[in-house]
């Protein structure tokens, strides 16, 4: 039994190692290569192109490039270019207005690889070469734009820059995709600061002339309501005699509410006048009590 294990232990091992090497020697070789998702795989041997793989999935090379296969991988080269979308935003690109404004433009794009042997053999850098060319055509195409067009009208814009610069980097093997200026500011420090001070005086044009329409429509409903009440006042004054006439004939028909009322108001009247009240006992000395207090009050001297 334990033989039988150490053979199939030795078998196993021995298959897996026999097994790599013999991928190994086929990779090298070139019998085979996988490509993966997103990728292309460019051989080249002896300075020409040999093919080009851009299906992901395994491969036989003998099938697709010939027996020129077998030495590709010693005496060639093989190239593993991105095809997957990328994406750049260039800053700040100065452009002039119309008005002799100078402007920067925040641009970014999307680009993609269309034709890898264009790619590699056709530009020593066509990545840095694209980059100089959208800047190179949005200053170009953007330039001498009314200021008001500028600032407004950002998808013409960013269309007018994608027709510049699609041809070119097509020959570059490289597809354009989107093109969108994403943002449009002013560069000189001093006339950002100029627009500033005219944005804040403009706003508080704007509010001191809120203020004073607030104003004036308080004063027009302030002098509406006065006259109203003027209106009133004058009214009331004027009936206020016949109305206090009716009310007095009503009393009078009534002997002892008139009395009642008079008494009132007589009694209020004293009351207001701040005089002293002296009350007397009720008796037959309560006349003489009274003279004698007259007399008094008459005698005191007044006080200055």
């Amino acid at each position: 039994m334990r033989t039988f294990l150490s053979t199939a232990l030795f078998v196993f091992l021995g298959g897996f190692f026999v097994e790599m090497l013999l991928i190994g020697l086929a990779r090298f070789f070139g019998v085979f290569a996988t490509v993966q998702e997103g990728t292309c795989r460019v051989y080249v041997l002896f300075g020409k192109v040999l093919g080009v793989l851009d299906e992901p999935g395994l491969h036989v090379l003998p099938l697709r490039l010939g027996l020129r296969a077998l030495i590709v991988n010693m005496l060639g080269k093989c190239h593993v270019l991105d095809l997957r979308l990328d994406q750049e935003y260039l800053r700040s690109e100065a452009v002039n207005s119309e008005e002799g404004a100078p402007m920067g433009i925040g641009i970014w794009y999307e680009m993609w690889i269309s034709d890898p042997v264009a790619y590699l053999f056709r530009n020593t850098d066509p990545r840095g070469s694209l980059r100089a060319n959208v800047s190179n055509s949005t200053v170009r195409c953007l330039s001498n734009m009314p200021l008001a067009e500028m600032l407004e009208t950002r998808h013409e814009m960013s269309q007018a820059v994608r027709t510049e610069v699609s041809a070119k980097s097509q020959a570059w093997g490289y597809r354009i995709g989107s093109v969108y200026i994403r943002k449009v500011h002013f560069r000189d420090l001093g006339m950002i600061r100029q627009i500033e001070e005219k944005v804040v005086n403009r706003l508080r044009q704007v509010t001191s002339a809120i203020r004073q329409a607030g104003a004036n429509q308080v004063s027009v409903i302030t002098s509406s309501a006065e006259r109203e009440a003027a209106v009133e006042l004058a009214r009331a004054a004027v009936i206020r005699p016949a109305t206090l006439r009716r009310v007095f004939q009503d009393v009078a028909s009534v002997p002892e509410v008139s009395e009642a009322l008079f008494q009132i108001l007589e009694t209020q009247r004293i009351m207001a006048s701040g005089g002293k009240l002296m009350l007397l006992p009720a008796g037959p000395h309560a006349r003489v009590l009274s003279t004698l207090l007259a007399a008094d009050a008459t005698a005191k001297p007044k006080t200055p």
